[in-house]
């Protein structure tokens, strides 16, 4: 049955493409998006690149008639903007409360024969405010899935999972707990070597010897490290980017964490770019302490004479912290790089990671997907979800879900009990 859609604000900056993903059914934009979109689209960041790309698709559809009176689209359905000022009753004037009043007029104004009107909103609040008004809502659900709680945990020897069709690497314990073995494709498998150190970081439990494993393998393109707080993701990539630097399998590693919401403007903060990154990615410089300052029994003593500090890893040139926002339009050859927190990307941001890796980069995603800071993101809608569902078929693809602590046992308690 067609529907009669009714779009808010927020759709089209998680996806500016929204609009081609409604297939037969027909489209309503109130006027008061479009005046959003304008206000976001200055700007570099991704919430200003969303903005520009959704009014330059809305104004190939104007190109085909009258978007006032409804333009038909390719799949079917329809799209128009409804122009006409809302009836608010009082209610304060909001950029949300026009919206949801022009799904309610425009629910008023239909007979019971004509497709119902749902209003669709990133926003929660916005849903809220339209059901209280006797309006349908619904969240935008092309990109959610729940993929990633299939997969990422370690396959015992007698289990028949590993031949349940997917290509991507992953990785088998023997029955005794011996051996691991990585697999992928359809037939493909060896034998990983055991207790492997990176950078001096041991690892601290098989989960950790996998991740290793796929963080440090040519073959593997694409890492998502997924876990909670304390079970070294961003650790064991670090240490294992800077392992790989060191034997020249890349020129540098790059490490970048979105500011939350992506794209969001420096300028607030004082100094350079440096600077003002320093809060925002203070977790990655304590990583690299403890990569530097591992006791020197413990790690390769040419390692250990080289580095004398974080600061020093990044003025020697072997890391590079760059600002997401900056990454757009950029090739990035031969880079080990690292995002870190990628549960707070939306699908668009990992895209433009992606297609910016040049000849010869790795790409490991880590992040926690019970822990989300961006606003109208959640556990299946984030980049990092939907990067997993996309290439869980993949031989250059890993997933593993890392969910034993390593950091302490405090930490571990409160991960579980708070």
């Amino acid at each position: 049955m067609q529907k009669t859609y009714v779009l808010d604000t927020s759709v089209l900056v998680h996806d500016p493409h929204a609009l081609e993903k409604f297939e037969d059914n027909h489209l309503v934009l109130p006027i008061t998006v479009i005046e959003e979109l304008d206000g976001l689209k200055r700007g570099r960041g991704s919430v200003s690149y969303s903005a520009r790309e959704a009014l330059r698709l809305l104004d190939t559809f104007r190109g085909k008639g009258d978007l006032a009176k409804g333009v038909p689209m390719d799949g079917g359905g329809s799209i128009r903007i409804v122009v006409e000022a809302p009836d608010l009753h009082g209610v304060k004037p909001s950029g949300d409360n026009k919206i949801v009043r022009t799904a309610v007029n425009l629910k008023n104004s239909l007979s019971d024969e004509d497709p119902p009107v749902v209003l669709v909103s990133k926003d929660l609040a916005v849903r809220i405010k339209a059901e209280a008004q006797g309006v349908a809502a619904e969240d935008y659900k092309h990109d959610k899935t729940t993929v990633f709680k299939e997969y990422g945990r370690l396959i015992d020897e007698k289990d028949e999972e590993h031949k349940n069709g997917i290509l991507s690497v992953r990785y088998q314990v023997s029955a005794e707990g011996e051996r691991i073995f990585r697999l992928w494709g359809r037939e493909k498998e060896m034998q990983i070597k055991r207790m492997r150190a990176v950078s001096g970081i041991s690892p601290r439990n098989i989960e950790q010897e996998c991740a290793i494993d796929a963080l440090t393998a040519e073959e593997v393109d694409v890492v998502a490290l997924t876990g909670r707080a304390g079970t070294g993701k961003t650790l064991l990539a670090l240490a294992a980017g800077i392992s790989m630097y060191e034997k020249k399998h890349y020129e540098q590693v790059m490490v970048a964490r979105p500011v939350v919401p992506m794209g969001q403007d420096l300028g607030f903060l004082p100094g350079d770019v440096e600077e003002k990154l320093r809060p925002w990615m203070q977790p990655i410089f304590d990583n690299l302490d403890v990569i530097i300052g591992t006791p020197s029994e413990k790690k390769d003593e040419r390692f250990v004479s080289k580095y004398r500090s974080s600061n020093y890893l990044i003025e020697s040139g072997a890391v590079h912290i760059e600002p997401l926002t900056y990454i757009r339009g950029r090739s990035l050859p031969r880079r080990y790089l690292i995002i870190d927190e990628a549960q707070n990307l939306r699908p668009l941001d990992v895209k433009t990671i992606l297609t910016r890796a040049g000849e010869g980069t790795k790409v490991v995603f880590t992040g926690d997907l019970d822990q989300i800071d961006t606003p109208y993101l959640d556990s299946h809608s984030n980049g990092l979800s939907y990067l997993i569902s996309r290439f869980i078929n993949e031989e250059i693809f890993c997933y593993l879900n890392l969910t034993k602590s390593a950091r302490s046992a405090l930490a571990e308690k409160a991960a579980e009990l708070l």
